[in-house]
Parts: structure tokens; sequence; C-alpha cells
């Protein structure tokens, strides 16, 4: 049986990553280490601070030492923590929006991205403009930052987080071809913002969850590549 062990930043993603795994590795064995104290940091800190990312090097040997087979980074805010991590760890790490994010680059060329958090928004900006570049093409970005909509969710107000992502997602559509959802957390809203963008927008959970799946299934290509 092979392991994956999934770290967060956070409690929202869990269950939602859970199910999607019970449907596509079924015989996966599934470890999650969560510390939500981590997104709490960044965001105070505006970026990552080195505390967080010496947090989240150590849980990624907790993960070899768990005996995972592969790791899964499941917060976009961190994911550049987890390349500079690769050459510590014997294991592949695959970042949940890395396969999201290599989509948008090569399929599409004006490239909506909506987050809640400026912590978030930029590292997945950059990540597309990475995917970009490695493939020889140019795209335009779009800053989908939802204001206010963050503080809204955290404060028990899920309704008023939604109606400012879906203002947002609209403002953007006007400019783009393509809607990224920065955070996996917001994969619950997909269809809704397809629908009333008329766009098609991509979500990080699913795809991050194949990409493991294919990790799994090459004996730890993704690392060997430097990529995911």
């Amino acid at each position: 049986m092979k392991t994956v062990v999934a770290v967060y930043t956070g409690q929202g993603l869990a269950d939602p990553l859970k199910a999607v795994f019970q449907e596509l590795l079924p015989d996966c064995r599934l470890v999650n280490i969560i510390d939500d104290s981590l997104i709490g940091d960044v965001v105070r800190a505006g970026q990552v601070p080195p505390a967080v990312a010496r947090r989240l090097t150590q849980y990624y040997h907790h993960a070899e030492e768990l005996g995972a087979d592969v790791i899964l980074n499941t917060c976009s805010s961190v994911g550049e923590v987890a390349d500079a991590a690769r050459h510590l760890i014997g294991i592949p790490i695959v970042k949940i929006d890395d396969a999201m994010t290599a989509l948008a680059a090569a399929q599409y060329e004006r490239i909506a991205v909506l987050a809640t958090l400026p912590s978030t928004l930029e590292p997945t900006l950059r990540l597309i403009r990475r995917h970009a570049d490695a493939v020889g093409r140019q795209v335009t970005l779009v800053n989908g930052l939802a204001e206010g909509a963050f503080d809204a969710l955290v404060s028990g107000r899920p309704d008023e987080h939604d109606r400012l992502l879906l203002e947002t997602a609209k403002r953007t559509a006007e400019e783009s071809d393509v809607i990224v959802l920065a955070q996996g957390s917001m994969a619950r809203m997909e269809k809704a913002l397809a629908e009333a963008t008329g766009k098609p927008v991509l979500s990080s959970p699913r795809l991050g969850v194949e990409q493991v799946k294919e990790v799994l299934s090459h004996g730890g290509a993704c690392n060997r590549r430097g990529e995911g």
C-alpha cells in the first residue's frame, strides 16, 4: 500500500481532499499533518516568515519518517518553501497547485488568478509565470484579489466571502480567458463561478491528487524532474 502525507496550513481543505483521494486513490494510505498556526503566521507577516519555512520543512521530514511515498503540499502560500525543501527530502513533494497552474499557462493567454490573500496571490502569479516561461509562452496575468473575503470567512460570514469572490470573478472575467482559483478551499465554488462568468474555472484539489497518482505510478519521477 502506498502512503501519501498531506501537509496542511489550515483545517478547511482536509475533508474535501480526503474525498478526492477516496475517489482517485482508494487503496492509498492518506496521513494528514495539520498545523493551522502556519497560515495565521503567514497572513500576519504578509509573506512566509523563516519560522514557518523551518516548521514546514520539519513536517516534510516527519512525512519521510512516517513512510510516505509522496508528500502533498496543500497550501499555495507556502509552495516556494516546498520548492526549496526538495533537495533536503528524499521523496517527491507535489504542490497542490502545480498541475493547475501548468495547465493554465499551457492553454490560455489571459489568466485571471482569484485569491483572498496577497500571500497566496503573489506566489501563484509567479508559479504561472514560471510555467509559461518553461514552455516559451507569453501570458497576461490578471490580479483577482478579493479584498475582505478572507476576513469575512474567518469571522463566520461565508456568504459575504462568496459574494466578494463572485464579484471579483465577474470583474476579472472581462479581461481573461480563464479563471484560476489560487486557494484549494475555493474549489467548492468552481461550478458557480464558471456559470456566473461564462469562463472556464480551474481549481487545484482534483488536479493535485491526479498529479500525486501520476507520481506514484512513475516511482517518484516528479522530484527527479525538479517539478511538482
